[in-house]
């Protein structure tokens, strides 16, 4: 036992020696860490589009964009290649702040609330906000005039707040840059308001759209990188003024048409001094601030919600009827109905009923695109369970009917349905709990319900954990009671059958 005791002695003191000797990995320097991987791993999402990152149209598998430039040229200076990390653009600091790559470059904005969470390096862009409109529009001159209109922008980003701050705007937010420009141009919105690199890109080349009013809301754009790599941050930097004054920056803007006066003022400000001096910290808001947009976030979940399952209820029946006792072009139609809905995703289907269908001359808007969506996709399941409900009512109840001099369909109305309604109703019950929750994929057809204003707020204010809680309650708020029923109808089904 002594020796026992020894070792096991022993062992501590080696380990608590190995402890404080060996250079754990927090103790390697990111520069470090870099240099021994052999690449740069930084973050974007290459689905928002030009010209920041995305993918060559000649060579898909290859991206370009005046950041992957950048990138190349920040990793040739350290001594080693970059390599994209895709995320989407929403979440990129708070995956940048888990350590998914070393860091964070796409169009992000310098704000006080970003600057609370994350570092940023010098400037080296700097953006102004386009307003544009139809080409035949002629009543929005600037953004004065955006009170009472539908206003497209991006979640999370700086336009978004301008508009929000403008009041009595409707603004629409989606998570790419090319959606609003198309919306714009088939008229689903009255304008967009996006960053101006984005505009020259998306925009001007559109006959259809037109830039109005002057640039507005000014600001940086900066390269996000963990908070505690105070040194890498410097490095960054310094390679910045490396690459500004050997002219390499104004080649790479030159290639990608973002070169004017203002980038030349900017650049001539780096040169000239010795940093920016960053943007004075804000405080964070009370969460009780957030309820209202959350609240309001939760009433159209519900309103989409009921809609949607009472068309799928309605529609699965009618389907139901049709497969089990429509006549063969009829039954074959259902049938397929049921097996292309099942297998295929919602969100496809969502794209194509929005974003798809306007190619045909067919226009929804966001609202009635989510409730047929979500109602016909819900529908193909609603109608397999009606039909486990019919196959399980006994045939002899069917003869026994007929027998009667009962007509077929009557007998299916008075006697078959009634039953499989009943066996179908926890079933039923636990599908509408489940479209509570797939409703928030119609965040991706411009819908501002419950996770999408989450995404909104949680993306500004960088608060995912405190705002995702309370989101996470109103969802089991809004779903609790329907187990509650379903159980209920579950006992009572028990009972009815003993």
């Amino acid at each position: 036992m002594k020796k026992i005791l020894r070792i096991l002695s022993l062992l501590t003191v080696l380990i608590i020696i190995l402890y404080w000797t060996v250079p754990s990995k927090s103790d390697i320097s990111p520069i470090e860490k870099i240099k021994k991987r052999g690449y740069l791993l930084w973050g974007s999402d290459a689905e928002g589009g030009a010209p920041y990152v995305f993918p060559d149209p000649k060579n898909p598998s290859k991206l370009i964009g005046f950041e992957v430039d950048l990138a190349n040229a920040i990793a040739r200076e350290l001594g080693v290649e970059a390599r994209q990390s895709q995320n989407a653009w929403d979440s990129l600091l708070p995956a940048l702040k888990r350590g998914d790559f070393d860091i964070a470059m796409n169009g992000i904005e310098i704000t006080a609330q970003r600057e609370a969470e994350v570092l940023f390096s010098m400037p080296y862009y700097i953006y102004t906000e386009q307003l544009v409109v139809r080409k035949n529009d002629t009543q929005i001159k600037n953004i004065n005039d955006l009170k009472g209109k539908k206003v497209g922008t991006l979640s999370g980003a700086v336009a978004q707040d301008i508009l929000m701050k403008i009041g009595g705007v409707d603004v629409k937010v989606y998570s790419g840059q090319v959606e609003p420009y198309e919306d714009l141009a088939i008229g689903r919105l009255d304008a967009v308001l996006l960053d101006l690199p984005i505009a020259a890109y998306y925009a001007k080349p559109n006959p259809k759209l037109k830039y109005t009013g002057h640039p507005v809301g000014e600001g940086f754009y900066g390269i996000a990188i963990k908070k505690e790599n105070k040194e890498f941050k410097n490095k960054i930097d310094e390679i910045f003024i490396k690459l500004l004054k050997s002219g390499e920056l104004k080649k790479i803007y030159k290639k990608w048409d973002m070169w004017d006066k203002t980038q030349e003022n900017l650049f001539q400000q780096i040169k000239t001094s010795e940093g920016f001096v960053s943007l004075q910290e804000s405080k964070k808001a009370p969460l009780y601030t957030f309820f209202p947009n959350l609240l309001k976030g939760a009433g159209i979940t519900i309103l989409i919600s009921v809609s949607s399952m009472a068309l799928a209820i309605t529609l699965g029946l009618i389907l139901t009827v049709l497969r089990i006792y429509g006549r063969t072009p009829l039954s074959s139609v259902a049938a397929a109905y049921i097996e292309i809905y099942r297998g295929t995703p919602l969100l496809i289907q969502l794209y194509i009923l929005y974003y798809g269908l306007p190619n045909i001359g067919i226009s929804l808007n966001p609202l009635t695109a989510a409730f047929i969506g979500l109602g016909m996709n819900y529908a193909a399941y609603e109608s397999e369970l009606y039909r486990a409900g019919i196959n399980a009512v006994p045939k002899g109840q069917m003869e026994a009917a007929l027998s009667l001099g009962m007509s077929q369909s009557l007998a299916v109305k008075r006697i078959i349905m009634p039953q499989a309604i009943r066996i179908a109703f926890p079933g039923i019950t636990n599908d509408f709990i489940a479209l509570f929750k797939d409703s928030s994929l119609v965040s991706v057809i411009a819908m501002v319900e419950l996770t999408k204003t989450y995404s909104i707020l949680a993306a500004t204010t960088l608060r995912f954990f405190e705002l995702g809680l309370i989101v996470a309650f109103l969802y089991f708020a809004m779903s609790y009671p329907l187990s509650l029923l379903a159980r209920r109808l579950e006992e009572k089904l028990m009972g009815h059958k003993r």
